[in-house]
């Protein structure tokens, strides 16, 4: 075959026949535009959806940070205790029992304002579109504020 002639064409009507080299695929007609109320109601709702991720990312932060607080205040509270049952006093008789209280309140204190904020974006956010109430991460919210409660309560009474 000589520089000048072009590739042998394969029959159009062949729909399995691959298109010759250096030639492009037909594409198929490009879809109507939408109109501009659709196409800004598609970007609100995706600005939207991206407004609630970021609030549950930071709903997420809320949880880690008081389940730190939480578990770091039993766990401080259960250490101290068991240093002062085998009599080595660190201070004051009941400072594993102000320790323990005062970082599980912390935690739980920062669980609730959390949530609370969660909850308050997630109202505005339900103007816009609505959105189940009961999220993955405000049911985890929800349970992480009851132990915190539970756990304040059972330092406060030296139930544990």
């Amino acid at each position: 075959m000589s520089q000048g002639t072009p590739p042998a064409l394969s029959d159009p009507s062949e729909p399995d026949a691959p298109p010759p080299a250096g030639w492009a695929r037909r594409r198929s007609p490009a879809p109507a535009p939408e109109s501009a109320n659709e196409l800004a109601q598609e970007r609100t709702d995706l600005a939207t959806d991206r407004t609630l991720m970021a609030a549950d990312r930071s709903l997420m932060a809320w949880i880690r940070t008081a389940l730190s607080m939480i578990s770091f205040g039993f766990t401080i509270y259960k250490v101290l205790q068991g240093l002062e049952a085998t009599g080595r006093v660190l201070g004051h008789p009941n400072t594993p029992r102000t320790v323990g209280l005062f970082l599980t309140t912390m935690g739980t204190g920062a669980m609730v304002f959390g949530t609370i904020e969660y909850w308050t974006h997630l109202q505005s956010l339900r103007s816009y579109r609505d959105y189940p109430l009961w999220r993955p991460s405000f049911v985890i919210a929800l349970l992480m504020s009851a132990v915190g409660v539970l756990l304040f309560f059972a330092i406060t009474f030296e139930l544990l």
